[in-house]
């Protein structure tokens, strides 16, 4: 039998897949992103792999790593690396429930990415009870903080990476179903405006808003954007009492760069920005960095290729394009190990309350990254 010719029943994928997107798991939590990580090593072990819990840090979940048998286990090999952690908070099931509707299912991090991680396991299961033998071992990594910039598990990617010949990542495939073949860099900011306090209603000329001054500071940042480097602010935190004037704001911002030139140019206008006006100071330091993965490396344009070949005989053409938004093939790609990224389910509405995937893309993608794993060599 031929990956492609595998069997799967779409309703039962899905009746599996439910209690994946029922057990949420925001970043921040870190104990609900371990009872995703619990649920995904128990099945990953029925599945028959050997599965390490490995202890999370910096306040974040764990991560689970499975190392299926094969007979050059501990020789380089495919690692399938994905992220278990969403952007949604605990309670959006009751704003976004699981339900199907046609061929879309909809759920919080059904796209993004618990779908395309579901579909990897699949496909290896599938080639395991077909006796379809993959010609490298199979590691498949989760990790909890990519949404964040993974933080606390970069190290750990990078050396897993390492030990492979190949990386796949199942993050949901671009809107015409493409794939991506390199991806922009990405820097993190922590912004803080420090002013004055005093009493807003008696006394408001004596104070120094940090509120004011850092809304005046967005409108500058955001100002900044052009072709090859964007800013943008989405988080603020600041005030406790309305009749107090704010003497402290916080802020974070993100910059997305064509280039490595691009963002150290626009890291450096960031940091330019700092310094004190009218009796406030403004801070400026760096957050989580993701490097440019430059795209055209031959080993990723080949496994590409490979790819492509697979889809033609699927019935499709698959596209493959570098692409903004970061995702932890950052850094494996920058790293030169060949990286296939966004080979997961399509769908529309990540990061949204209507964040869906098309149903039909569970078979499609498991057939494509379970004929992957049997021709990668």
């Amino acid at each position: 039998m031929h990956a492609l010719n595998l069997s799967f029943d779409t309703d039962d994928m899905l009746a599996r897949l439910r209690p994946w997107i029922e057990c949420e798991s925001p970043t921040f939590d870190a104990a609900a992103v371990n009872r995703m990580m619990a649920l995904a090593g128990h099945d990953l072990a029925v599945a028959g792999a050997h599965v390490e819990h490995i202890a999370g840090r910096m306040g974040y979940g764990g991560s689970v790593r499975a190392r299926f048998p094969h007979p050059d286990q501990g020789q380089p090999g495919i690692l399938i690396l994905g992220h278990m952690d969403t952007v949604h908070p605990i309670g959006t099931l009751s704003q976004l429930p699981f339900h199907r509707d046609g061929d879309k299912c909809y759920g919080p991090g059904i796209m993004d990415m618990k779908g395309g991680n579901f579909v990897s396991l699949e496909a290896i299961k599938a080639l395991a009870a077909a006796g379809l033998k993959t010609n490298l071992p199979v590691t498949v990594l989760f990790t909890p903080d990519e949404e964040v910039g993974t933080p606390s598990t970069r190290a750990l990617i990078e050396a897993e990476a390492r030990r492979n010949k190949y990386v796949l990542v199942p993050e949901p495939a671009r809107p015409d179903g493409g794939a991506v073949i390199g991806r922009y860099a990405i820097a993190r900011f922590n912004l803080r405006t420090q002013g004055r306090p005093s009493h807003a209603g008696a006394a408001l000329a004596d104070g120094r808003s940090a509120i004011a001054a850092m809304a005046r500071k967005i409108l500058q940042i955001e100002a900044m954007t052009n072709d090859s480097c964007t800013f943008s602010v989405g988080v603020i935190n600041a005030g406790q009492w309305v009749n107090c004037v704010a003497s402290s704001c916080q802020a974070e911002a993100l910059s997305m760069a064509k280039t490595q030139e691009d963002l150290e140019r626009g890291v450096a206008a960031m940091l330019a920005l700092q310094g004190e006006e009218d009796g406030v100071e403004f801070h400026v330091s760096r957050g989580v960095t993701r490097p440019v993965w430059q795209p055209g490396q031959p080993g990723t344009m080949a496994i590409f290729d490979l790819a492509k070949e697979i889809c033609a005989q699927m019935g499709f053409d698959l596209t493959g394009q570098s692409a903004g938004g970061g995702s932890d093939g950052n850094f494996t790609g920058f790293l030169g190990i060949p990286t296939l990224d966004s080979i997961g389910v399509r769908g529309q509405g990540l990061h949204t309350l209507g964040e869906y995937i098309e149903v039909s893309s569970l078979p499609e993608r498991a057939r494509l990254i379970a004929a992957l794993l049997t021709r990668l060599h």
